[in-house]
């Protein structure tokens, strides 16, 4: 049967999803027309592209199998949802923040009536009353950053990256309600039913995800160094050794690394003798 996956229609979100989509082997026809359904090819996967805020409820209902959103709005809808993978990429955080003039500097110095403005009435709702705080809730559909400057309210409840938006507002962050990013979300039917389909398409991109930040190395490296080798890099079970057809003096060395030390590993082979250095892009790695 075909499992239908809902992915944000726009936005950086649905970029990145698009994209980590594709990279686990997901040909999705016509993505970049944004079309509202689009099918994957060989696969019995279909893809609907809706607002992101949208497809908790529909994971939820069952109008859809698997979702891609944000960790923010699952919390924000409530709804009965199963959290399966943690993307890496949509990282931000609901944060409360106050004018920098308003003498706020925690929660506990907001005064109960104060008013809260923000998107997320149901999460901020939730944390001043675990916070012991009588606060009035108005819910904007955005720009919740100029509300305090033209009256509207005294604090606000918003997600924040950087941290450049508030500081332009002349804002600052007083508590952090949730830390958020991109997560793969189903609902308990849809995983008895399609529980092996959903699980390789969460493997798939577990493992896009795992070799994001490696890179293949290979490299002709003389025998009398592989102890140095062996120290150095380690791999993900150890460096692979391979003979060399009319050679005894040189092996062949294979080997993961981390992106990040791909300018010292190369520096180190050098000064180790090893000749003939290669550094290949890794598409996906499966433990």
């Amino acid at each position: 049967m075909t499992v239908r996956l809902a992915v944000p229609n726009k936005g950086r979100l649905s970029e990145n999803s698009v994209h980590i989509l594709k990279q686990a082997g997901l040909e999705i026809e016509d993505a970049d027309d944004r079309r509202l359904f689009a099918q994957v090819k060989k696969r019995d996967f279909a893809v609907m592209f809706v607002r992101a805020n949208d497809i908790v409820s529909f994971v939820a209902k069952g109008a859809v199998d698997v979702g891609i959103t944000g960790k923010d709005l699952v919390l924000e809808a409530g709804l009965d949802v199963k959290t399966l993978y943690d993307l890496h990429f949509g990282h931000c955080r609901l944060s409360v923040a106050a004018p920098e003039s308003s003498g706020i500097e925690k929660v506990a110095d907001i005064r109960d009536g104060s008013v809260v403005a923000t998107s997320f009435p149901n999460a901020a709702r939730r944390f001043f009353e675990k916070e012991g705080k009588k606060v009035e809730i108005t819910t904007i559909s955005g720009a919740a950053e100029v509300t305090p400057h033209i009256g509207v309210a005294d604090v606000i409840v918003d997600l924040v990256s950087s941290g450049s938006t508030l500081k332009v507002n002349h804002l600052k962050e007083v508590a952090i309600i949730a830390k958020s990013n991109a997560v793969v979300i189903t609902n308990e039917k849809a995983y008895k039913e399609h529980g092996e389909q959903i699980d390789e398409l969460v493997s798939a991109i577990e493992s896009v995800e795992n070799a994001a930040n490696k890179k293949y190395l290979m490299a002709d490296v003389p025998t009398k160094s592989l102890d140095a080798v062996r120290k150095h890099f380690p791999g993900i079970a150890g460096p692979t050794i391979m003979n060399i057809m009319g050679r005894e003096d040189v092996v062949a060395v294979h080997v993961v690394i981390d992106k990040d030390k791909v300018y010292d590993a190369i520096h180190r082979l050098k000064r180790l003798g090893a000749t003939g250095i290669l550094i290949v892009p890794i598409d996906r790695m499966v433990p």
